[in-house]
């Protein structure tokens, strides 16, 4: 049986994304660049999706699925940091291929 990510999670991401941006005001560019260039690694991509596999035969322990909670956390902070970054420069979002 697949489990979601707890509600509380996302609230933790928002709360440290809110502490990393203003909303007020654009990102200095430099910052909303390095935002940008910030990419999830090809090692932490296969595990994340070897937990997400795995969690939906329902065969993590409970370690794993902290990790893999863990990883969406993360992964969801990098998504907001680099949606404002482009807000910032103004920039618009490409698909990637195959999205």
């Amino acid at each position: 049986m697949a489990t979601a990510t707890p509600p509380h999670s996302e609230n933790e991401v928002k709360i440290l994304a809110r502490l990393l941006v203003d909303e007020d005001r654009p990102l200095p560019d430099d910052l909303a660049r390095y935002f940008l260039g910030l990419e999830i690694r090809d090692r932490d991509r296969a595990r994340m999706h070897d937990l997400a596999v795995r969690n939906q035969s329902d065969d993590l322990s409970p370690a794993e699925r902290e990790e893999m909670f863990a990883f969406a956390k993360a992964s969801t902070l990098l998504s907001i940091l680099k949606s404002r970054a482009r807000r910032s420069l103004g920039v618009k979002a490409t698909r990637s291929p195959g999205a």
